[in-house]
Formats: C-alpha cells, structure tokens, sequence
C-alpha cells in the first residue's frame, strides 16, 4: 500500500507557504477516548517537565481551575508548576467572544493570567476572520535531555469544565452550562490522540508558524491597551526547534489543517489552508467497505456531498453516524437553526444510502443523553482521524483546525483482509463502548453495521415499552429526524447561512464550489 493513495501530497495540500512536509512515519499514536483518560495522561507528562523544557499549547477554551484528574491539579496549577521548575510555557488561547453569548472571555483570560504570573507567556488571539474562532486544541512537550519523552497532544477535547468524563459518561463534576435534558453533569463523549516519534516536530511547527504571525493579537484598540497594561501582548521568541525525535512506532501521520483565506493573510497560509477537506474528498473517493463517524454537529450538504458521492458510487458501502441528539445550546431559535444543516445533510446521506446508513445518537446507563464531541472518522479501517475539525462549512472553510490522520504501516491479521491495525483498533474499541460487549467479532463491517442497528432497535424498544424488565446493553439510540415547523425553519435558515455554517474560502474558490 501506497501512503499517497491514502494521505494528501504536499502539492495536494494546497498551501506551498507553509513549513509542515507531507507526512511523517515511524511514529506511535494512542487513541485517549474520552477526557479523563487524556488529563491524567496530560498530568503525568506535565508533572515530568523540568528546567529547559518547553510547552507549548493552543485552545478553544481553557478554565484555569478544570480539574486534570479528581485530586487536582488545575490546568493553571499544572502549568505553573512546570514553569515555576524551569520549562519554557507558551500558549495561544483564542480570546473567545462575549461571555453573555455562552462563550468564555473570562475563562480564556484567567487561564493565561495565571500562566503569565508564573513566568510563562499566553497570547489571547484573535487572529481570525470575523465571527471566526481558533478551535485547534493541541499540547506539545519537548525535553531538553530526553527526546523519547517528546509527545504531542492532538484532537477535540479543550482545557476545560464538562471534558473530564469517562466512559461509564456520569459527567465533569466541573460542568459547563448545557441545556437541562443533559442533566447537572453533562455526560461527554470525546477523543483526543497522543503522539510520539517525528511528528511531535510537526504539531510544533503548527504552533510555531501561528505564534509567529506579526499581525496583532487583536485590532481592538481596548483590548489592546489592556493586554499592554497586563503584559500580555509581548511575543518572545521561542527557541529553535529540536531535531524531530527519533522513531517511535509503526504509525505514518499527516496533521490536517483549516485556514481562513484573511485579507491580512497569515504568512503561513496566504490564501488559507483546506487540507482537511481535500483530505476528506480524497480518501471518500476511495472507500468501499465502511466509513464510521462521530461529529458534533453533521451540518451542510455542501460538505455532506463527498460522503453522499461515495454511498452512491460504491453500493457496497456502508456508513456509520454517531452524533449527539440534543443541540448544545436552548432557544426558540438557536436550537433550529442548528438542526437545519443536520436535516437537510441526513435527507442527502438517506437519498444516497438508503438502508446502508446508520445514524445513532449515545445515552448512559442512566438514560441521560451523552453530548457527542468528537471529531473521529474511519474509512474502509485503513484511514483514521482524529482532529478539532467538524464535518461542517466552519470547520472545512473558516475556523482554524487542526487533525491527525493516521495510516498504520501494519497491517492487521484479523479479516476481511486489507486493514491497517490502528485504524481497526480505534473503531473496534469506540463500537466496545457504545454496545457493551467485547467488539472482537465485528471487524467485518457488515457485522459491525449489524450490531449497531441491532442494538439501538432493542434499546429503543425497552424505552418504548416503558423501561420494563432489564435494560438492554448498549448505549446507541436511532437518532430521530429533527423536527423543524416550517416557520421556525424559515426563520432559522438566514442564522444558520451566515453564522453557524458560514464559508470563509476566497470568492473564486466559493464559486466554483470546489476546495
């Protein structure tokens, strides 16, 4: 097997200006499923940081006192400590919009105030295009005395309240707000990867071609006065990276990125980057056996059509969709407007794949809906991914993101034939979860399809008939069509256009409809 089957060129990235290769091999990546398991990893890994180290971090959203395992410490206390024993701490911390909005200004700012009195030093940054927002969410850790300690965090889970869940899914005991049907401790599904070997060197040139950038942390002239007052507007220079560490493992890995087109352009990406969406069309155009999702959101048929092209091509193919029920936010209108991509994404998936797409959204053992974060994908076993990106016109077009797709350069002994280990692995070990039994017999994707709709209609069915006898195992339920009145649809439709799916690609590439 060839990679450049499966991983995009460096001419097929489409973004000569950057300093990130191809692809990179001899690595090892371990899937973290869930935030418990990547904050007591995370922890450990801090903890062994010391004089001459370096971390360096971007986020979404970081609260400063969120937990890292039950006994503490904070994600602030963790840092600071690693700084106060001598490494080097760098963050980029999206400044986030108004906390009135259910966003977290505050959070943001706190987390890097609380970094920088420790001696390290956080941009809050806003870099973006309008109404955009920085979504990677990756950690780098490089030891002056011990390459082989190297590793780089990279997926979907933020440095905050709500992510430390597990997966019997009871919740963060440190909750963001959600709407009521989650419950006090909203249940979370997420993942996360940690990598070793030459691709940590990679994860710190995204970090590095980002914090380099000489546009201003922000144009607002307030904001600007106030980060000088507090110190928070200085950009030292890092040190000279490393040499990449040594090999590691079995794993090839492409980091996949989204950048807006800006007119202030990032150096880096001049008229953006939209590798996770070339990368997303190249490999669908080669599966045929299975692709297995998990995604916050499903929006934009735009996005949903190289899914649909491949369910019509390959009438063998079969497509797994796990996503969460409920939206994340309540209102008359919020909560439409994001469903109306997600129906009008599934009509498109249903007319192409008829009875051969499964979409299933997650309950406890309690009945209480998990909220699904992740961003995982899995084509035909071979191709994995794991990233901040969504399957929506934001994530492939307008916000920043970052992915790691993985290819193993072992093959699995296990039929049907023609797997890679790491790609197989990940989904077994997600469909182990969610159906509540050993998941070794369903490496054929038609057993694994199989089993997933079995196991909804029977957990379906228990609710239907009143919760009588025992509780069926699994968590999967068939995920309903959203159920939008036509006025409120109607309403919903320029919100949803403008600002929860906008398009941020350079007006001749909008047209064509191409990315």
């Amino acid at each position: 097997m060839r990679l450049d089957e499966w991983f995009l060129t460096r001419e097929e990235r489409g973004n000569p200006a950057t300093r990130l290769g191809a692809w990179t091999t001899g690595n090892l990546v371990r899937p973290l499923v869930h935030g418990a398991a990547y904050f007591a990893d995370l922890r450990a890994a801090l903890d062994r940081l010391g004089k001459g180290d370096l971390l360096l971090f971007a986020d979404w959203r970081g609260d400063p006192d969120e937990r890292l395992t039950g006994d503490g410490p904070g994600v602030a206390s963790a840092m600071a400590a690693a700084a106060h024993r001598g490494a080097l701490v760098r963050g980029l911390i999206w400044r986030s919009h108004l906390d009135r909005l259910r966003f977290s200004a505050a959070e943001n700012r706190h987390l890097g105030e609380d970094i920088e009195a420790a001696g390290g030093q956080c941009l809050l940054d806003t870099r973006v295009r309008p109404g955009g927002s920085h979504h990677q969410k990756f950690v780098v850790l490089r030891h002056d005395g011990d390459a082989a300690a190297d590793v780089a965090y990279v997926g979907g889970i933020d440095l905050c309240h709500s992510r430390r869940d597990d997966a019997a899914h009871r919740g963060d005991p440190q909750a963001a707000p959600m709407p009521d049907v989650y419950g006090d401790t909203p249940p979370w599904h997420d993942a996360q990867v940690a990598v070793h070997g030459p691709a940590v060197a990679d994860v710190e040139t995204v970090f590095c071609e980002r914090w380099d950038d000489p546009a201003p942390e922000t144009r607002q002239p307030l904001r600007r006065l106030r980060d000088h007052v507090e110190r928070m507007d200085d950009v030292p220079a890092l040190p000279d990276p490393g040499p990449p560490p040594a090999p590691a493992g079995t794993h090839a890995v492409q980091l996949l990125r989204t950048y807006p087109y800006r007119r202030s352009a990032y150096p880096f990406a001049p008229l953006g980057e939209r590798s996770v969406a070339r990368a997303y069309h190249k490999v669908l155009a080669r599966a045929r056996s299975l692709v297995y999702l998990e995604d916050q959101y499903l929006w934009s048929t735009e996005v949903i059509e190289p899914f649909a092209a491949a369910l019509e091509r390959e009438p063998g193919l079969r497509m797994i969709i796990v996503v969460p029920r409920h939206p994340d936010q309540d209102g008359w209108l919020a909560a439409p407007a994001s469903l109306i991509g997600r129906a009008d994404a599934l009509a498109r998936l249903r007319r192409a794949g008829g009875d051969r797409l499964g979409v299933y959204d997650l309950e406890n053992h309690a009945g209480t809906p998990v909220y699904v974060h992740a961003k995982v994908c899995v084509v035909d076993d071979v191709w994995a991914s794991i990233g901040s990106d969504n399957v929506n016109l934001r994530s492939w077009t307008y916000d920043s993101e970052l992915s790691c797709a993985v290819v193993d350069e072992e093959p699995d002994p296990r039929p049907p034939a023609g797997a890679r280990k790491f790609a197989r692995d990940l989904r077994l070990l997600l469909a182990g979860e969610h159906l509540d039994r050993d998941p070794s017999g369903l490496c054929d994707p038609r057993d694994a399809f199989e089993a997933f709709a079995a196991s909804a209609r029977a957990l379906d069915a228990w609710h239907r008939d009143g919760r009588r006898g025992p509780r069926p195992p699994g968590r999967l339920r068939p995920h309903p069509e959203p159920s939008l009145g036509r006025v409120r649809r109607m309403l919903a439709q320029p919100l949803y256009r403008l600002a929860v799916d906008p398009d941020g690609r350079p007006p001749a590439l909008r047209r064509s409809r191409r990315f």
